[in-house]
């Protein structure tokens, strides 16, 4: 009896098993147990960041009705003409030096007698942009509101301890975006004008700024541009000419002809223009700035050295060309409407939207010609 039921027992045993080998053969695997490691596991690849759509892209379909006039001829001219490469700087509706060099720079760059001034022949080669308005109205998006934005202090130990130097306000903000002023922007709307997401606002009408969303985005370099309304692909640049006299910048391609050309602060009294030929070394986007007193005549006396965070608001702006003449540089500047209209120290400065995209056309080896 005793075996009997030993017999038995060994059975049920078996039979279990059987159960238990076919439930676990045919159910799901679970998640394996990490294995053990004696060191912290390798941080997952993180996928490059996707290239921000650009806000407020230019619709190049816009285009006034035939017939209509342009209420702002000046303005629709530098829109055009900065579309084209020749910038005025800011876009203010205004006739001025730098305007008249603009159209200097289109008319070298077609063969034009150099006028600088839209004359029958200049408004001929304009002819195909003539419909295109000077101004669009655009609707201020939640993203674009955000900010962050941040009241900038003077101090550069004050400014060291910042994240960012990023815009003061939704305003500041705007007017670079569309490359014109806070007063041009409130003259183009009705008065009492909030700016908020939600708000539509009349802005110069700016173009040339598609970004390319499988271009190297060093540095949230195509957020930069977005927020700038430059587009990420640029004509190439062969060589640049500083020319102290006009106060411009020009770049010009491997044939020689202008294809492009900026206001441009350069030198002072107390550190002139480095009168010569230069390369290019390479562009630092977003930089942080090695802020030395010692480099600057004007630094106060208590000043000390500081690491500035970058930012739109840093005193090189969203990016610094390096050049081969030690401490010189091109580079951006958080007064855009300073430009030509005050000292620099040594350096060549544009606007922020300019050096963007003179960053875009160049690269090392460029040659960099300043000339009085």
């Amino acid at each position: 009896m005793k075996k009997l039921l030993a017999v038995l027992a060994i059975l049920a045993l078996a039979v279990i098993a059987v159960l238990a080998f076919g439930l676990v053969r045919f159910s799901e695997p679970g998640p394996k147990a990490p294995a053990p490691t004696a060191q912290p596991a390798a941080p997952r690849p993180q996928a490059p960041a996707a290239a921000p759509a650009p806000a407020f892209a230019a619709d190049d379909a816009l285009l006034r009705p035939e017939g209509q006039a342009e209420p702002r001829p000046i303005m629709q001219a530098q829109v055009v003409l900065e579309r084209l490469g020749f910038s005025s700087g800011v876009i203010d509706g205004r006739e001025g030096r730098f305007f008249a060099a603009a159209v200097r720079g289109f008319q070298d760059a077609n063969d034009l007698d150099e006028s600088g001034e839209i004359d029958a022949a200049t408004r001929a080669a304009l002819a195909r942009w003539a419909r295109v308005p000077s101004t669009r109205e655009v609707l201020i998006g939640e993203d674009f509101a955000r900010g962050p934005f941040t009241a900038i202090p003077r101090d550069p130990q004050a400014q060291a301890r910042l994240s960012a130097l990023s815009y003061a306000d939704l305003m500041e903000k705007l007017a670079e975006r569309f490359h014109t002023t806070p007063e041009t922007i409130q003259a183009l709307n009705p008065a009492g004008l909030e700016l908020k997401a939600g708000a539509r606002v009349i802005v110069p009408n700016v173009g040339n700024d598609r970004i390319d969303p499988g271009a190297a985005n060093e540095r949230n370099w195509l957020g930069t541009l977005a927020s700038l309304g430059v587009a990420s692909e640029q004509p190439r640049a062969a060589s640049i000419i500083v020319d102290k006299s006009e106060s411009v910048l020009k770049a010009y391609d491997e044939e020689g002809k202008l294809i492009a050309q900026f206001p441009a602060t350069m030198g002072s009294e107390h550190d002139p223009l480095p009168l010569g030929e230069w390369r290019i070394r390479g562009s630092a986007l977003n930089p942080d700035f090695h802020y030395n007193p010692a480099l600057f005549w004007d630094a106060d006396s208590d000043d000390r050295r500081a690491l500035l965070p970058p930012g739109p608001n840093s005193p090189v702006g969203v990016v610094w060309i390096d050049l081969s003449r030690p401490h010189y540089g091109i580079h951006g500047t958080p007064e855009p409407r300073t430009i030509g209209r005050t000292e620099s120290h040594g350096c060549i400065r544009l606007t922020n939207w300019d050096a963007a995209r003179l960053a875009q056309m160049v690269r090392p080896g460029v040659t960099a010609t300043f000339r009085p």
